[in-house]
């Protein structure tokens, strides 16, 4: 008996799972591609969102800044320090971490939080050879309210 080539030969079974496992395998890639992009968008949001600043010491020990570089630093302010001329928008304090002093200025208005001796005071900007820190912002982190209380116990 002649064969009948009118009617289409079935597929092999095999080439029907070929291109299903090729529609799973672009479907997997495309996984991996979408994960891989919202793990690397976590990533930068949460570098961004994080503060690295230098003890008082620790900048002092680096020495000026370069080129204008902004950098951050963190102490609290030195009591009795504090100095603005009535007029004017310019203060200046000195900064310590408790075992090194740093004098700085910031011109513009500070945090109410600023003046409380248990506040941590972070000041972005620039260090200058002459040894006084030139503030551009000011960053008080609120101080604990588990702070014992100066006169009790």
């Amino acid at each position: 008996m002649p064969e009948d080539r009118s009617r289409p030969t079935p597929r092999p079974i095999a080439a029907e799972g070929g291109v299903l496992s090729s529609n799973r395998g672009k479907l997997l890639v495309a996984l991996v591609v979408l994960i891989g992009a919202f793990g690397y968008l976590a990533v930068m949001a949460f570098q961004s969102a994080t503060v690295y600043y230098y003890t008082v010491g620790e900048l002092r020990d680096l020495g000026a800044t370069q080129d204008g570089r902004t950098v951050r630093v963190s102490g609290k302010l030195v009591q009795g320090s504090f100095d603005r001329k009535d007029t004017s928008t310019l203060a200046r304090f000195a900064l310590t971490d408790g075992s090194e002093t740093m004098q700085a200025a910031h011109d513009g208005i500070l945090p109410d939080l600023f003046f409380n001796e248990h506040s941590e005071i972070i000041l972005e900007g620039s260090y200058g050879s002459d040894g006084v820190f030139e503030s551009r912002n000011v960053i008080v982190k609120c101080p604990s309210k588990y702070v014992a209380a100066e006169g009790s116990g």
